[in-house]
């Protein structure tokens, strides 16, 4: 009835048919999800806020504790401290201006 190259094309055409259809899907769900990742991005911000705050506060009193008892190694913990609590917060900000959030 058919040959093996009519068929060859027929399935060509039918598998070219369908992958349009897939991509609608594809695009519709890649749409969902950037919609769903950007309904997380401010809790997810604020949460690496408030984890940057605490760490501060940590950080702060470690220092002083450090300074009221005449350590000489003062500049080197508030260094590592203020780097940790700056890279929180620039962190955050990133997240936001990533999805475009800004």
């Amino acid at each position: 009835m058919f040959s093996k190259t009519k068929k060859l094309w027929a399935s060509a055409v039918l598998m070219t048919l369908s992958a349009k259809v897939f991509a609608q899907s594809g695009v519709n769900g890649l749409n969902t999800a950037t919609s769903t990742l950007q309904t997380y991005v401010d809790p997810v911000t604020n949460i690496t806020l408030v984890i940057g705050g605490i760490v501060g506060i940590v950080g702060a009193i470690r220092v002083y504790s450090k300074w009221n008892s005449g350590d000489q190694d003062i500049n080197k913990e508030l260094m590592g401290w203020g780097g940790s609590c700056v890279f929180l917060v620039v962190s955050a900000l990133v997240i936001k201006s990533f999805f475009g959030l800004t």
